[in-house]
């Protein structure tokens, strides 16, 4: 038997004055206490008890360990519920990917809402357009888009789905016309996104208007770029037509800026998700990140799906 576990019984036998008493308390045998108290006595060389047939109480030896170790046992346990505490309290940096186009939603909402109600998590904020391996990276968490977490991953949906325009300049319009199907979309000149690490160019997803089919379109790059908001300034500019998401160009299209054409054939894409590692899911500071995201997502603070 342990120290600890021998100071656990000489406690409970003082504070009950009785070794049935403090088995009881203790939830094991009056005889294992007995033998305990037996063995604390024995490596000490003192009696700590004078036990009767009725009753047991303590020598000045066992009052005066009772003095001492009563007010260091409670600091022991302050020490651990302290401890349990921190382990409630979510603390630590939260190291977090998101897209570029996202930047003002986390740092306008979600981030303020964290460190308000979670003021000892603090926050290292990457804006990146790419697809992110967060383990190799790095991060603890990101938002994307559904269909680009991997399915290793825990996600947790953010938003309905996303709304995405085909749009060029009204000046583009002007001088080459407004394309009526998608198709006519390949005697355009484009604009499109490409992978940071792959280099890919997506194709571009279009909905068959009257079959409600989806097909995808490979369009000729007159320009291309791996950041939305420099595509969105590049079609703001006349140089060609892109598919964008809305919440780039909401004011854009407000504003006339931009001019939205083919709307009955583009789809909306999955939503937003906060994304993480499955090992982290019970740390403290990701399950504050999750219900924090959760209530802004239930309150559609976190929609982005401008119509």
């Amino acid at each position: 038997m342990s120290s600890l576990e021998l100071i656990r019984l000489f406690l409970a036998v003082a504070e009950h004055r009785s070794f049935t008493l403090a088995a009881r308390r203790l939830n094991v045998s009056p005889t294992a206490v007995s033998k305990g108290v037996r063995a604390l006595e024995a490596k000490h060389g003192v009696p700590l008890f004078t036990r009767t047939t009725r009753s047991v109480s303590l020598t000045d030896a066992g009052a005066g360990l009772l003095a001492v170790l009563k007010p260091a046992v409670s600091q022991i346990e302050d020490a651990f519920s302290e401890l349990e505490q921190f382990q409630r309290r979510p603390a630590g940096r939260i190291r977090m990917t998101a897209p570029r186009a996202l930047g003002r939603l986390v740092a306008g909402v979600l981030v303020p809402r964290m460190r308000a109600s979670h003021p000892d998590i603090s926050f290292d904020l990457s804006l990146d357009d790419g697809l992110v391996d967060l383990v190799a990276a790095g991060f603890d968490a990101g938002i994307r888009l559904g269909q680009a977490i991997a399915q290793d991953m825990v996600a947790i949906r953010l938003s309905r789905p996303l709304s995405w325009s085909i749009v060029a300049s009204p000046a583009y319009f002007e001088r080459h016309g407004l394309p009526c199907h998608p198709r006519e979309l390949l005697e355009h000149r484009t604009i499109r996104y490409r992978f940071t690490t792959s280099g890919v160019l997506p194709p571009w997803n279009f909905r068959d208007h009257e079959g409600d089919a989806d097909y995808q379109l490979d369009t000729e790059a007159a320009l291309c770029a791996n950041d939305t908001g420099m595509i969105a300034e590049l079609a703001r500019q006349g140089m060609g037509i892109a598919r964008l998401p809305d919440i780039e160009i909401a004011e854009d299209l407000r504003q006339g800026r931009l001019v939205r054409v083919l709307a009955p054939y583009v789809p909306t894409t999955s939503g937003l998700y906060l994304y993480f590692p499955m090992r982290s899911q019970h740390q403290s500071k990701m399950r504050a990140l999750v219900d924090e995201a959760s209530r802004l997502a239930g309150e559609g603070l976190l929609d982005v799906s401008f119509g």
